[in-house]
Order: structure tokens, then C-alpha cells, then sequence
């Protein structure tokens, strides 16, 4: 794992071990993950100015860039999906949330619960959108609101991803 301290802090991880970072991922500084979170691949979590909080039962998959700016933390609530290639930037993202693969989210920004961001999406810097939105385009703009039911199907790939974190942690192997 690339897990590293930066002038003299380190990322806050759950003293039980239940967190999967995958070897090419990097997790630098003011970072906090909680219980069965997971970092995969070629993710990057630069904590350099202010916390990147990453809640339990989320993920950040293959590739994501997960910074903030100084006065923009950086919040990830429980189970949600954060897609391959995806940037959050200083902005908050509550709980069930799932960012399809390549959006951006910039500074300021509040997804809040139960949103679901399509691929590719741009959601520019203070942009709030409200519970169960689906959010597509660049710019994004909310088309329509999701019904419960839609939201737990879309984000039950967390409860996957947690499953899959475990299975990584502990069996995936070296050979080369």
C-alpha cells in the first residue's frame, strides 16, 4: 500500500485493518477512511491542504483523483460509488451517492443523499443539487428525481465493492 505522512500527519484508517488500498494507490496525509472502505487502483487521495474524509462502505475505484483547496475539504459519505476515473475537488458528497465514470466535481460543490451523477459529468464549482437527483451533462443540471428503489439499486454496488476490498485484502498476490 501507498499510504504516507506528509509534514508530520498521517491518513486516520480503522484500527481494525477493515479498509482495502490497493499497492498502486496513493493515500497522502490529512485522509480519513472508515470501516471497509476501499482505494483501488491508480486511485490518488491528496490530502496536502485540507481532509479528504472517505465515509464507511464507500469506494473510490481504479484511477479517481480524490484533492482538495485550502477551504475546501473534501467529504464522502457512507456506501457510496465514486466511478473509475472520477475527480472530486474540495466538494461534499453525501450518503448513497454514486458518481458515474469520468465526472468531475469541483470545489464547493454538495451532491446530497441518494444522487446518481452520470459518466462524464461536469458539476461546476458551488453547484447544489438536492436528494435523489440524477445529474447529467457538462454543466450538469438535475433532470429528474430518482424514487428510492432506483437509488438502492444503483448504489448497491458499495456492499459489492466492500465485499470485493475484503476479498483483495486478503488474497490478491504478487507474482511478478
Amino acid at each position: 500500500m501507498a499510504i504516507y505522512e506528509l509534514d508530520g500527519q498521517g491518513p486516520e484508517l480503522p484500527a481494525d485493518q477493515d479498509y482495502f488500498v490497493a499497492d498502486s494507490a496513493a493515500v497522502i496525509g490529512k485522509v480519513r477512511l472508515g470501516q471497509g472502505a476501499n482505494i483501488w487502483f491508480g486511485a490518488v487521495l491528496r490530502g496536502d491542504n485540507e481532509w479528504i474524509a472517505i465515509g464507511d462502505g464507500s469506494n473510490i475505484q481504479d484511477n479517481a483523483t480524490c484533492h482538495t483547496d485550502p477551504g475546501f475539504p473534501l467529504t464522502v459519505g457512507r456506501n457510496c460509488v465514486i466511478g473509475h476515473n472520477v475527480i472530486l475537488h474540495g466538494c461534499t458528497v453525501e450518503d448513497d451517492v454514486l458518481v458515474g465514470m469520468g465526472a468531475v466535481v469541483m470545489n464547493g460543490a454538495k451532491l446530497a443523499r441518494g444522487c446518481v451523477v452520470g459518466a462524464g459529468a461536469v458539476i461546476t464549482e458551488g453547484k447544489q443539487f438536492p436528494e435523489r437527483s440524477l445529474i447529467i451533462g457538462a454543466p450538469a443540471r438535475a433532470i429528474r428525481t430518482l424514487e428510492p428503489e432506483q437509488v438502492a439499486a444503483m448504489t448497491a454496488g458499495a456492499g459489492f465493492y466492500v465485499a470485493n476490498g475484503q476479498r483483495y485484502r486478503k488474497s490478491l498476490k504478487k507474482i511478478g
